[in-house]
């Protein structure tokens, strides 16, 4: 069976930009699965603020949720945020980042960045810390990006013209990446 190579598309970006409802939308219409953002599982079931020594339990929960999610997928799989978010918050929050995770995120970088932007309400619910520093925070996702030269499309708008934009932007994808 020719079957395509298996794609990682990531939503990425600030906090509260709707990427794990993107995410979740996402898969369901592709009919792929989806991996989970660790860390907000792991500051629920911790009920504190993650500390640098969280970082290293944090990056192995974000890898095996997404190579959970990675063995059930056939060609897509969408990425909740990704270890790289862990790498941007950790030289955000700690200024610095533990170098295997570095090593790590760049061996697990996706094939497809859906950058969600923040021209959209933020809400606090808790672990949400940086409302007033969206701007600054959404330059350190976006220059994780470029840095990198990573392949990326922005979603802007209300949550139903992100979803619209997100799926016209994976069919494209799809369609430009055919099954070899």
């Amino acid at each position: 069976m020719n079957e395509m190579p298996l794609k990682r598309i990531v939503l990425f970006g600030s906090e509260c930009t709707g990427k794990t409802t993107l995410a979740r939308r996402l898969a369901e219409r592709f009919g792929a699965p989806w991996a989970e953002e660790y860390v907000r599982e792991f500051y629920e079931r911790k009920g504190y603020d993650p500390e640098f020594a969280d970082l290293d339990p944090i990056a192995r929960g974000q890898i095996a949720n997404e190579e959970e999610a990675e063995s059930r997928a056939d060609r897509l799989v969408f990425i909740d945020a990704s270890l790289l978010s862990t790498v941007v918050y950790a030289h955000h929050y700690y200024s610095r980042c533990p170098a295997w995770i570095e090593r790590e995120a760049e061996a697990r970088l996706g094939d497809l960045y859906l950058l969600c932007e923040i021209d959209c309400p933020w809400t606090a619910d808790g672990m949400r810390d940086r409302g007033e520093r969206r701007a600054e925070m959404q330059a350190l996702f976006r220059a994780a990006l470029t840095s990198r030269g990573l392949r990326a499309e922005s979603l802007t708008g209300d949550w139903e013209e992100r979803f619209q934009r997100g799926v016209a932007v994976v069919e494209n994808f799809v369609q430009s990446h055919p099954q070899h």
